[in-house]
């Protein structure tokens, strides 16, 4: 299998008001966006071309919405992107980058 082409751990992924987990997985695999648990359990998935994404003007800057499957989910992502070798997760800006270029390697 191969390397996801983005991986994002100890997001707090909520629906609504309701916080689904604390530290849970975004990632991005075969053009695919997945959200799952911190124990690897697959909470959505869409092909990323299904999947709408952005930072919401009224929210933190830690904060983006995703729409997948007519679900939309809240992610709260860091504010900033780690250093290299530190853990946490990476900024939203990097979050919605890589939705936008798997996006245009699916429609390719």
């Amino acid at each position: 299998m191969a390397e996801p082409e983005f991986t994002a751990t100890g997001v707090r992924i909520g629906k609504r008001l309701r916080s689904l987990t604390r530290a849970d997985q975004i990632r991005i695999n075969d053009g695919r966006l997945e959200l799952l648990t911190s124990y690897g359990t697959e909470i959505d998935s869409a092909p990323v071309t299904a999947v709408r994404a952005a930072h919401p003007w009224f929210a933190p800057h830690d904060r983006a919405l995703a729409e997948v499957n007519g679900t939309r989910y809240l992610l709260r992502l860091g504010d900033r992107d780690p250093v290299p070798g530190e853990s946490g997760p990476p900024s939203v800006r990097a979050f919605l980058e890589a939705i936008r270029s798997a996006g245009a390697r699916q429609r390719a």
